[in-house]
Protein backbone atom coordinates (compact mmCIF):
# COMPACT_ATOMS: atom_id res chain seq x y z
CA UNK A 1 0.00 0.00 0.00
CA UNK A 2 1.33 3.45 -0.72
CA UNK A 3 1.59 6.44 -2.96
CA UNK A 4 3.94 6.88 -5.91
CA UNK A 5 6.60 9.41 -5.01
CA UNK A 6 5.88 9.12 -1.28
CA UNK A 7 6.57 5.57 -0.13
CA UNK A 8 5.31 2.04 0.40
CA UNK A 9 4.18 -0.19 3.24
CA UNK A 10 4.41 -3.97 3.22
CA UNK A 11 3.44 -6.85 5.53
CA UNK A 12 -0.24 -6.08 5.00
CA UNK A 13 -3.21 -8.27 4.10
CA UNK A 14 -6.14 -7.17 1.96
CA UNK A 15 -9.71 -8.42 1.65
CA UNK A 16 -12.23 -8.24 -1.21
CA UNK A 17 -12.91 -4.86 -2.83
CA UNK A 18 -15.75 -2.72 -1.51
CA UNK A 19 -17.67 -0.29 -3.74
CA UNK A 20 -19.16 2.79 -2.08
CA UNK A 21 -20.88 5.14 -4.47
CA UNK A 22 -18.54 5.52 -7.42
CA UNK A 23 -15.34 4.71 -5.46
CA UNK A 24 -13.70 1.34 -4.95
CA UNK A 25 -11.85 0.59 -1.71
CA UNK A 26 -9.87 -2.32 -0.32
CA UNK A 27 -9.96 -3.27 3.39
CA UNK A 28 -6.30 -3.50 4.46
CA UNK A 29 -4.87 -4.59 7.83
CA UNK A 30 -1.39 -5.24 9.20
CA UNK A 31 -0.41 -8.85 8.70
CA UNK A 32 -0.13 -9.53 12.43
CA UNK A 33 -3.77 -8.45 12.88
CA UNK A 34 -4.83 -10.79 10.06
CA UNK A 35 -3.07 -13.72 11.75
CA UNK A 36 -4.65 -12.82 15.11
CA UNK A 37 -8.12 -12.64 13.57
CA UNK A 38 -7.63 -16.01 11.86
CA UNK A 39 -6.14 -17.71 14.93
CA UNK A 40 -8.61 -16.32 17.48
CA UNK A 41 -11.61 -16.20 15.09
CA UNK A 42 -12.28 -12.55 15.93
CA UNK A 43 -13.27 -9.56 13.84
CA UNK A 44 -10.71 -6.79 13.40
CA UNK A 45 -11.11 -3.26 12.11
CA UNK A 46 -9.80 -2.84 8.56
CA UNK A 47 -9.59 0.70 7.19
CA UNK A 48 -10.76 1.13 3.61
CA UNK A 49 -7.97 2.23 1.29
CA UNK A 50 -8.66 3.58 -2.22
CA UNK A 51 -7.99 0.73 -4.68
CA UNK A 52 -5.42 2.78 -6.62
CA UNK A 53 -3.21 2.87 -3.50
CA UNK A 54 -3.15 -0.92 -3.05
CA UNK A 55 -0.65 -3.17 -4.84
CA UNK A 56 -0.72 -6.95 -4.75
CA UNK A 57 2.50 -8.86 -4.17
CA UNK A 58 2.95 -11.89 -6.40
CA UNK A 59 5.41 -14.75 -6.21
CA UNK A 60 7.84 -14.56 -9.10
CA UNK A 61 10.02 -17.23 -10.63
CA UNK A 62 12.83 -18.52 -8.48
CA UNK A 63 16.26 -17.79 -9.98
CA UNK A 64 18.00 -20.91 -11.27
CA UNK A 65 21.36 -19.86 -9.84
CA UNK A 66 22.90 -17.02 -7.91
CA UNK A 67 23.67 -14.18 -10.32
CA UNK A 68 27.45 -13.57 -10.23
CA UNK A 69 26.91 -10.07 -11.63
CA UNK A 70 24.66 -9.11 -8.70
CA UNK A 71 25.96 -5.76 -7.44
CA UNK A 72 26.05 -5.40 -3.67
CA UNK A 73 26.31 -1.60 -3.88
CA UNK A 74 23.52 0.94 -3.68
CA UNK A 75 20.48 -0.09 -5.70
CA UNK A 76 18.37 2.80 -6.93
CA UNK A 77 14.64 2.21 -7.38
CA UNK A 78 11.75 4.06 -8.96
CA UNK A 79 9.27 5.71 -6.63
CA UNK A 80 6.47 4.98 -9.11
CA UNK A 81 5.70 1.57 -7.58
CA UNK A 82 6.79 -0.85 -4.85
CA UNK A 83 10.19 -2.46 -5.32
CA UNK A 84 10.62 -6.09 -6.28
CA UNK A 85 13.66 -7.27 -4.35
CA UNK A 86 15.21 -10.44 -5.74
CA UNK A 87 15.20 -13.51 -3.50
CA UNK A 88 18.49 -13.61 -1.60
CA UNK A 89 20.16 -16.71 -0.19
CA UNK A 90 20.37 -16.39 3.60
CA UNK A 91 24.12 -17.09 3.53
CA UNK A 92 24.55 -13.80 1.58
CA UNK A 93 22.76 -11.62 4.14
CA UNK A 94 24.07 -9.78 7.17
CA UNK A 95 20.96 -10.27 9.32
CA UNK A 96 18.04 -12.67 9.06
CA UNK A 97 16.26 -12.69 12.44
CA UNK A 98 12.63 -11.60 12.08
CA UNK A 99 12.70 -11.72 8.29
CA UNK A 100 10.31 -13.72 6.14
CA UNK A 101 12.15 -16.72 4.70
CA UNK A 102 11.45 -19.54 2.25
CA UNK A 103 12.86 -23.03 2.82
CA UNK A 104 13.60 -24.75 -0.49
CA UNK A 105 14.16 -28.49 -0.28
CA UNK A 106 14.03 -30.90 -3.23
CA UNK A 107 12.63 -28.06 -5.40
CA UNK A 108 9.67 -27.62 -3.01
CA UNK A 109 9.15 -24.16 -1.50
CA UNK A 110 7.94 -23.90 2.10
CA UNK A 111 6.64 -20.36 2.69
CA UNK A 112 5.04 -18.41 5.55
CA UNK A 113 8.12 -18.81 7.75
CA UNK A 114 10.04 -16.31 9.88
CA UNK A 115 13.66 -16.58 11.00
CA UNK A 116 13.89 -16.65 14.80
CA UNK A 117 17.69 -16.59 15.09
CA UNK A 118 20.70 -15.35 13.23
CA UNK A 119 23.03 -17.90 11.61
CA UNK A 120 24.84 -20.19 14.05
CA UNK A 121 26.80 -23.44 14.04
CA UNK A 122 24.30 -26.31 14.35
CA UNK A 123 24.70 -29.64 16.13
CA UNK A 124 25.86 -31.40 12.92
CA UNK A 125 28.37 -28.65 12.07
CA UNK A 126 26.09 -27.02 9.46
CA UNK A 127 25.52 -23.28 9.56
CA UNK A 128 21.84 -23.03 10.50
CA UNK A 129 18.97 -20.68 11.31
CA UNK A 130 15.95 -21.56 13.45
CA UNK A 131 12.62 -20.78 11.74
CA UNK A 132 8.98 -20.83 12.82
CA UNK A 133 5.63 -20.59 11.00
CA UNK A 134 4.44 -16.99 10.73
CA UNK A 135 1.36 -17.68 12.84
CA UNK A 136 3.59 -18.76 15.73
CA UNK A 137 5.89 -15.75 15.11
CA UNK A 138 2.97 -13.39 15.62
CA UNK A 139 1.49 -15.43 18.49
CA UNK A 140 4.85 -14.96 20.23
CA UNK A 141 4.28 -11.19 20.01
CA UNK A 142 0.63 -11.22 21.19
CA UNK A 143 0.82 -13.73 23.98
CA UNK A 144 4.50 -14.14 24.77
CA UNK A 145 4.08 -17.82 23.87
CA UNK A 146 7.48 -19.02 22.56
CA UNK A 147 7.21 -20.55 19.08
CA UNK A 148 8.17 -24.06 18.05
CA UNK A 149 11.19 -23.78 15.80
CA UNK A 150 12.96 -25.88 13.22
CA UNK A 151 16.71 -25.83 12.65
CA UNK A 152 17.36 -25.35 8.92
CA UNK A 153 20.75 -25.24 7.17
CA UNK A 154 21.28 -21.81 5.58
CA UNK A 155 21.86 -23.26 2.10
CA UNK A 156 18.14 -24.21 2.10
CA UNK A 157 16.88 -20.74 3.10
CA UNK A 158 16.13 -17.62 1.03
CA UNK A 159 15.04 -14.18 2.19
CA UNK A 160 11.65 -13.54 0.61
Amino acid sequence: MGLPGLGWRGDLRADERVVQGSRTYVPVIPEHEWYRAEADQVEVFAPLVPVERVWVETVGARPSAVDPTHDKGIRLVSLDGPTHPAPTPVFETDAVSGRRVVRVEDSVEHRDLRAVTESYSGADGDICVRVTPELEWYRWAWRGQPPTTLEVPVHLLWIE
